[in-house]
């Protein structure tokens, strides 16, 4: 597969306003593309945010602040959905390391 195709999936999977023609430079390559660990902290920075928002929606609910306890479930289910997808990537890449650490060369 080349590494062209690899970078359209990639560019049409994401939200965002470039087109995956803007993304590839002459030479088949992503242009503007994020490191990995960028994208990384990006993630995490989306999991702690939503689990910031679950704790003021829970906290609101308490307190009486007016917050529909429907919110409040669907905030918590959104964290804990977003928790869960990241120890699932964070499993699968420490089995990948493992698994290239167990190559030998």
């Amino acid at each position: 597969m080349q590494i062209a195709s690899i970078s359209n999936v990639i560019a049409d999977a994401s939200s965002s306003d470039i087109t995956g023609s803007q993304l590839l430079s002459q030479n088949g390559l992503a242009a503007d593309q994020t490191p990995f660990a960028g994208l990384l902290k990006n993630a995490i920075g989306g999991v702690q945010s939503l689990e910031n928002q679950a704790a003021s929606e829970v906290q609101g609910l308490i307190t009486g602040q007016g917050v529909d306890i429907h919110q409040a479930m669907i905030a918590t289910q959104k964290a804990d959905m977003s928790f869960e997808m990241a120890l699932a990537v964070r499993s699968k890449a420490v089995a990948a390391y493992q698994q290239v650490m167990q190559m030998q060369f």
